[in-house]
């Protein structure tokens, strides 16, 4: 069989081919996978099943319900003033398929995306997919992982297109400062650039409140929110995610989906509407958790020969610096896997600029949490 020449030579990504040896691995601490070890609440579940049998079970519309688009913008204009109305709202089959519309919707062939990085690394095959060009923007922890936009100025063409950027951020865990966002967006409305903020962890910030993108002012017309209930509501298996930006765009989001999803299912939708609407006490308290387990694993972290590791701001990942082992970021991943039994993913995986560093999800239990660092601990003692 002969496959399209996009696509010939497509292998696992090296993140995938940890993920499998992971999954091999007996007595494994995995504190690789981004998914949050709590199962969606049972009263969501329970209008799920009660939606189906109350008939829901058709088509929904292509968009997304009203209700439902009502309900993600009264939960974004209530917990961080972001207004804005249904029409300006479209409800995806998981955040990831936010991206690949809007690619769709914004670029011509060779248009350019500029993506700051380290990030979360399938923008890339995106971005390739839709006919773009990736321009890797790298940082610095002593930025904070966040680019300013003079760096962003320096990669524009007349090509460039889109920045994408995240907060809190995957990998790093960082959450942007309003200054600093500010910086950005005077780049952005300078060169006319479209925004794609990945905002999918907004309910996990632990220095100060979460500030979206689009409420900096003279954002809101170019910027697509990405959002979504996979970490705030535990719904990752649920494929339920979210996109805010100008009803136009959404628009032809909406008309480009139609031929691929039809729409996003149904009993699913209904759940989330309930989420959204009753759930913000279960998702701060699951935030709590979360802080607590950073918080425990970054003094781990410190205490290890050769590791450094932030305050953590955002998310549920830590970003420690293992360049003080003397082991690049790959080797370190594979060797405390094969050796340690305990999975992470090397910072490379996410950019050039990760280097030096490895991520680290903290969903799972203490206890778990307390064995990966103890096993870990070992495993920088003998390198």
């Amino acid at each position: 069989m002969k496959f399209a020449e996009m696509y010939a030579d497509i292998k696992p990504s090296g993140m995938l081919k940890l993920f499998q040896a992971a999954a091999a691995t007996p007595d494994v601490v995995n504190l690789g996978e981004g998914e949050p070890d709590f199962d969606t609440e049972h009263d969501i579940v329970d209008v799920a099943a009660r939606a189906a049998k109350e008939g829901y079970t058709h088509y929904g519309p292509i968009q997304g319900y009203p209700d439902v688009r009502q309900a993600v913008c009264n939960y974004w204009e209530r917990r961080y003033a972001l207004s804005s109305t249904p029409d300006e709202v479209m409800i995806m089959a998981g955040g990831v398929q936010s991206v690949h519309l809007a690619l769709q919707a914004l670029l011509n062939p060779g248009d350019e995306v500029i993506v700051a990085e380290p990030c979360f690394s399938p923008y890339f095959e995106q971005i390739h997919q839709h006919r773009g060009v990736a321009v890797h923007l790298p940082t610095t922890e002593a930025q904070g992982f966040v680019p300013s936009g003079e760096d962003i100025e320096r990669l524009v063409t007349p090509r460039s297109r889109v920045l994408m950027i995240c907060s809190p951020s995957n990998p790093t865990g960082r959450v942007m400062k309003r200054e600093q966002m500010e910086s950005i967006a005077r780049a952005a409305e300078k060169h006319d650039l479209v925004v794609l903020s990945d905002e999918i962890y907004d309910s996990m910030v632990y220095t100060g409140k979460h500030v979206p993108f689009a409420t900096v002012p003279g954002m809101k017309e170019r910027t697509l929110t990405m959002g979504g209930l996979s970490k705030s509501h535990c719904m990752t298996g649920w494929r339920i995610g979210y996109a805010i930006g100008p009803a136009p765009l959404i628009k032809v989001m909406s008309l480009i989906g139609a031929n691929q999803t039809y729409g996003v299912n149904v009993p699913t939708q209904r759940a989330a509407l309930y989420a959204l609407e009753r759930h913000d006490a279960k998702m701060e308290e699951r935030a709590r958790v979360f802080r607590d387990r950073l918080a425990y694993v970054a003094k781990r972290l410190n205490a290890m020969k050769g590791v450094t590791c932030a305050e953590p701001e955002g998310a549920f990942y830590l970003f420690p610096d293992i360049s003080g082992t003397g082991v690049d970021s790959e080797r370190f991943a594979w060797g405390l896997l094969e050796k340690g039994r305990v999975a992470t993913l090397p910072g490379s995986a996410f950019g050039a600029c990760g280097e030096g560093y490895v991520r680290i999800a903290c969903t799972r239990s203490m206890e778990m949490l307390e064995k990966g660092m103890d096993r870990m601990e070992q495993f920088v003692k003998s390198l």
